[in-house]
C-alpha cells in the first residue's frame, strides 16, 4: 500500500470569532475528541522529554479509559528523550504519522518515518530522537503489561505499514481490512494496535459488542460511527474512546478510504480484583 495518508494535529488557537459549538462528546460509554479540540492550550509537557509537547487523548481513570493511555507526541528537530518511560511495568507502541525519529531499544536501533511502528516491551531501555529537519509527530500508546506464568514477554519489534499485508475481512470483497502488526495467535501480547481500513461505502454491518476496550484515532477519511445508541460523524484527526461492551458500527462516507489506528486489550482473563 503506497497511497498512505496520516492526519496529524498542528495546534494553534482559534480566533475569538469562532463559535463554541463542536462535536466533542463525553459519556459513560464513549467519548469523541474532535480534531478541532487539539489546540496549543491543551498540550502537556512531560518529564525528561526535550523540545516536545503532547496531546494526551486517553488516560486510565474511573469512568473513562481503564487499560491504556494514548498520546500524540510532537517533537521538534533534535528533541526527544533518553528516559521516556517512567514506569518499568509499562509497555509501549509508537506509530509515526509525520517526520522521522531514531528509536533505540535494548541495543537495537531503528529510524522510523511515516507508517513506522515500534513495539517496546515493559522494562526495556529505550530512547527517541527527532533526527529530521522538521517536527516529528507520532502516537504513543502505553499499557501496563499483564505477565502470565509460563509465557515469555514479547520481544521488541520495528515495522512499517507498507511492509505488512492487510488481512481482508471474510465476505467483504475487500471493503474492510485490518493491518496487524502483531500475530493474533501470539499470546505473549496483551494489547494490539492495528490499522483498520474501509473502502468508500464499506461498513461494520452489525453492532459489535465485546469485552475489549478501544481507542480509535482517525488517520484518513470520514465516516458515520455508531457509538452506544448514537450515530456520530467523525473525520481524520478525531479520536474516539469506547468502553468495554459499548456497541459500535460504522459506514465509511467516502469519497476516499476511511482508516483508523485501533487499540484494544486482548488475550487475558478479566481481572477479578485483589479480594478483601
Amino acid at each position: 500500500m503506497t497511497d498512505r495518508s496520516y492526519f496529524a494535529p498542528r495546534g494553534g488557537h482559534p480566533p475569538q470569532t469562532q463559535i463554541m459549538t463542536d462535536r466533542a462528546v463525553f459519556t459513560e460509554a464513549y467519548a469523541v475528541i474532535p480534531r478541532g479540540v487539539m489546540q496549543d492550550i491543551v498540550t502537556s509537557a512531560l518529564p525528561f522529554w526535550e523540545e516536545t509537547r503532547a496531546w494526551i487523548l486517553a488516560r486510565p481513570m474511573t469512568g473513562f479509559a481503564e487499560t491504556f493511555a494514548q498520546y500524540i507526541m510532537e517533537v521538534a528537530p533534535g528533541g526527544g528523550s533518553d528516559a521516556p518511560e517512567p514506569d518499568a511495568a509499562v509497555q509501549g507502541v509508537l506509530f509515526v504519522v509525520e517526520g522521522e525519529v531514531a528509536v533505540t531499544c535494548d541495543g537495537m536501533a531503528e529510524t522510523l518515518g511515516p507508517g513506522g511502528y515500534a513495539y517496546l516491551p515493559a522494562g526495556c531501555r529505550w530512547s527517541l530522537r527527532n533526527t529530521g529537519g522538521s517536527p516529528a509527530r507520532f502516537h504513543w500508546i502505553r499499557k501496563r503489561y499483564e505477565a502470565v506464568d509460563g509465557l515469555d514477554r514479547p520481544d521488541p519489534s520495528f515495522l512499517n505499514e507498507v511492509d505488512v499485508a492487510p488481512n481482508v475481512m471474510p465476505d467483504t470483497d475487500g471493503a474492510w481490512s485490518t493491518t496487524r502488526f502483531v500475530d493474533p495467535a501470539d499470546l505473549r501480547h496483551d494489547m494490539h494496535v492495528n490499522i483498520v481500513t474501509f473502502e468508500p461505502g464499506g461498513c461494520i454491518p452489525f453492532a459489535e459488542t465485546h469485552v475489549m476496550e478501544h481507542g480509535l484515532y482517525v488517520l484518513e477519511g470520514k465516516a458515520v460511527y455508531r457509538l452506544n445508541t448514537d450515530w456520530v460523524e467523525v473525520e481524520a484527526g478525531d479520536f474516539m474512546w469506547l468502553r468495554a461492551f459499548c456497541p459500535q458500527a460504522c459506514y465509511a462516507g467516502g469519497p476516499g478510504r476511511f482508516r483508523y489506528l485501533l487499540y484494544k486489550d486482548v488475550n487475558r482473563h478479566p481481572s477479578m480484583g485483589r479480594g478483601a
